[in-house]
């Protein structure tokens, strides 16, 4: 799988889908990653490259005719090329533009057509050395077609069938009764290594599939559902990362439960589970579907809001308030009367990284709970202070800023 975090396009004309698909229901982003791993092992399309052009210049050299020098321009044209192509799409997924992924397909399937072509004139030359050469060539090449593009099986197919499919017609001219055994051996060789192809594709996908679980669950509080503190600060890096390309800005909410700990201690750390859920649940009711969740930890809560508008954040803080300041009845039947206080930052006003923006985000929600709970302020320079003070230790109450609910 890719480590450089590159993407590159999905093709588009139907015979390159059909060639890149894998044959069974993936998803998208399954499928984006396995068109990616297309691009990849450059040291494999290197050994490839030189290897075809030295033998097809060899050959070339040894029987200086019409088909002989066809090949070998054929090949040298191909391969610079899918130079080109691929040092194109490199560059263009880099600064994350469509790529060139219908070009790379047709020319590693006109690349190994090349291969086969030489093969396939070389038998038909009688020149059994040239045969040999071509023969043992492609069946090597077979070998790092698979490797390089079991990603799509159905590519890989078509690519060994093009590179050594000519062994057929070839073994007819050239009119040798032992070559007959090829007939038997070439399309075993074309089952063994496409299945293998297909078999080794069905396991890329299943540790890709592993892997995006393993991911998802790093990113998620297993009580919740909701992010977590690392889901969150991937969330802020990314909103941050695009505010930089030109976005909006965007605010943050901290929230904090109050009279959390009562409910724990009155009806015990079950009860208080629970209870952390329905608010999860409240939450994501109240918020839009553009606004991020997370519990960062005990009662602590922060929504992202999508609208980039600060009017936006304020009146969802509002909202959230007044429907937390309702009875909540737990599964048991006990109803319990909590609230949420909340802080509010926006970037990049109140920062320009995601520990800045929760920094402030926190102060704000610590004026909100000096100014008696229930209520939301709105980060500023005295806020900062009193957090600062409080995280100092020395004992001082900030005066609560002028924006309540």
């Amino acid at each position: 799988m890719r480590g450089d975090g590159l993407a590159f396009s999905l093709p588009n004309w139907r015979v390159t889908r059909w060639l890149a698909d894998p044959g069974y229901p993936v998803s998208s982003d399954i499928r984006l990653a396995l068109v990616g791993e297309l691009y990849g092992c450059w040291s494999v399309f290197a050994g490839g490259v030189i290897n075809t052009v030295a033998v097809a210049a060899a050959l070339a050299l040894r029987t200086p005719n019409f088909l002989f020098i066809t090949w070998f321009v054929l090949e040298i044209t191909i391969c610079l090329l899918r130079l080109a192509v691929m040092l194109i799409s490199y560059r263009r997924a880099r600064d994350q533009l469509t790529t060139p992924t219908d070009l790379h397909i047709l020319l590693s399937v006109a690349w190994s057509a090349s291969v086969g072509f030489g093969v396939g004139i070389s038998l038909g030359s009688g020149d059994w050395v040239a045969a040999s050469l071509t023969c043992i060539s492609s069946a090597a090449m077979v070998g790092g077609i698979c490797f390089r593009n079991f990603s799509a099986p159905r590519l890989v197919g078509t690519m060994i069938l093009c590179s050594i499919g000519p062994v057929i017609p070839g073994v007819a001219l050239s009119r040798e009764p032992l070559l007959f055994a090829m007939y038997l051996q070439m399309p075993l060789y074309f089952l063994a290594m496409t299945g293998a192809a297909f078999r080794l594709n069905k396991m890329l996908v299943a540790v890709m599939h592993a892997k995006r679980e393993s991911d998802e669950r790093a990113r998620l509080d297993p009580l919740t559902g909701l992010n977590n503190r690392t889901g969150l600060i991937d969330t802020l890096r990314s909103k941050l990362a695009s505010k930089a390309s030109g976005d909006q800005t965007f605010a943050l909410l901290y929230l904090d439960l109050d009279g959390f700990k009562p409910v724990n201690d009155t009806f015990g750390h079950a009860a208080g589970d629970e209870l952390l859920k329905i608010v999860a649940n409240i939450l994501r009711q109240t918020a839009s579907p553009d606004d991020v969740i997370a519990r960062i930890g005990g009662d602590e809560f922060v929504v992202v809001a999508g609208n980039p508008a600060i009017d936006h954040a304020l009146a969802l803080g509002e909202r959230i308030i007044e429907v937390m300041t309702a009875p909540i009845t737990l599964p048991g039947g006990a109803r319990v009367n909590i609230g949420m206080s909340i802080g509010i930052a926006a970037a990049p006003d109140h920062g320009s990284d995601p520990e800045a923006l929760l920094f402030a985000a926190d102060a704000a929600l610590y004026e909100a709970k000096s100014s008696g709970k229930s209520c939301w302020r709105l980060a500023s320079a005295e806020a900062n202070l009193a957090a600062l003070r409080k995280f100092a230790g020395d004992g001082l109450t900030a005066r609560p800023v002028a924006s309540a609910a």
